[in-house]
This record gives C-alpha cells, structure tokens and sequence, in this order.
C-alpha cells in the first residue's frame, strides 16, 4: 500500500524493534496520506477512501481487513497514523515476542507434517507473483517439489512437463479462470489432485468447485498448516481413475 499510494520520488521507511514484550513493525510513507476521520475505519471490510479510488485499480476493500484479521490471529494488533491528505502515512503491527518453548513445539510441528506429507509434486498457479512464490517455497522447504504458473495456458505447458499430482490453483486468474483450468489439467491426467484457492466461499462457489472437479476448496487466506494436512491426506491415485 505504502508503494501504491506514494508518487514516484517520494520515500517509504520500513523499521521493527522491540516493543511492550513484542516486537514492533512500522512502515511510514510520504504519500497521498488518510483522512483523520478515516484513520479508524480503513481496517473494516470494504471500506476504501474517496481520495484513493483512482488508485485502487479494482480493489476490493478487503487487504488491510484481512491484514488486521492475520495480525490479529497471530495475538497481535494493527493501526495506522496520518496526519491528514498529502501528508504521508504509517502503519504499524505488533506482535508478541516468540517463546522458546512456543517455538520448539512449533518445530516439531512442522517436522511432522513433513514426514507426513513429503514428496508430492505440487504446481501452484496464481496470478500474483509474490503469493505463488512464497507458497512454492514454503512447501518446498516441507520437502515437496513444487512449479509456478501464472496463468491457464502457462500451466498446461508447464503441466505437460512437471506432471503435477496436486494442483493449487487460484480460481480469478486471467485468461482462463481456475474452473476452466482444472477441467483440462484432469483431461490428460485424471489422477491430478486440483485445489481451488479462493476468496469466495459461498456455497454456490464450493458446488462450482466440486462440479469443476477441485479434490478440496480453501478459502483465502489459508493456514498453512490446514494446506499440509490437506496435501498428506490427498491419496497417490484419486479413487476409481487408476489406469
């Protein structure tokens, strides 16, 4: 947002430290800045400043929201100080410092679901470069092998070589949605595993899903450890398509 909001030449100060037994993550800005009597509000769903429109390229209202609910799921807070339009931003998460006890359970945890669910080929497909990359090299790192396409027709080339088992796909992608994808990777290869991804999770887009042929639909943003579970319990072979 900080990069989004600023004109080009301005600047944008990324800090963190140590904070009330936690540590402290501010990013500050010299951009278009927020209307005093926004500033309360801009975390709510769908809520996006006038001012800001124009910049907004379609968005949706919904990234500091989901922001504040991650922040907020981790035991931390978020909030934001502006001194009013053309005065620039910052915006600032806390969380608590991690214990050592907390962390070697964590460990462990995650050594688990690697045993648990090492070894599969996994392609992921997003539109959004940072998001696929990072969840390529998270499950990389769990010991699956992992490809990223950034949309329909990259990832029926890059299918053609990897032979995925389970798919990861975003269902708003350019070109040809997630649906439409799934349909044709599980034409040439009906043992494939698809996994929509999505921000919708109404059931009409589950029924779609499941019609389209997605194994499972997570709703965005999803836990990690609900995506390594779900790719342990994924069998080699979909039921009654072994050839």
């Amino acid at each position: 947002n900080a990069a989004k909001y600023t004109d080009p030449g301005g600047s944008i100060e990324v800090t963190a430290g140590r904070s009330e037994g936690g540590v402290r993550i501010s990013v500050r800005d010299d951009g278009v800045g927020i209307d005093p009597a926004m500033v309360q509000s801009i975390f709510k769903e769908f809520v996006q400043e006038r001012q800001a429109l124009d910049r907004s390229r379609g968005g949706l209202g919904l990234g500091l929201a989901i922001v504040r609910s991650l922040v907020q799921a981790h035991g931390g807070r978020v909030f934001a100080e502006s001194e009013g339009r053309g005065r620039g931003a910052a915006f600032h998460v806390w969380l608590p410092a991690a214990q050592e006890a907390s962390a070697g359970g964590a460990q462990a945890s995650a050594a688990g679901a690697l045993a648990a669910g090492s070894g599969r080929r996994v392609l992921v497909v997003d539109d959004n470069a940072d998001a696929a990359g990072t969840l390529a090299d998270v499950l990389s790192s769990m010991g699956h092998r992992t490809m990223v396409a950034a949309d329909g027709p990259s990832a029926l080339r890059a299918a053609a070589d990897f032979d995925p088992e389970i798919a990861l796909l975003d269902v708003g992608l350019p070109v040809m949605d997630g649906y439409e994808l799934a349909r044709r990777l599980r034409l040439s290869r009906p043992q494939l595993h698809a996994v929509a991804l999505t921000g919708y999770g109404q059931e009409q887009d589950r029924r779609r899903a499941q019609e389209a042929g997605f194994a499972a639909h997570l709703v965005k943003p999803v836990s990690i450890e609900m995506l390594v579970s779900l790719l342990a319990s994924l069998p080699r072979e979909a039921p009654g398509e072994a050839s």
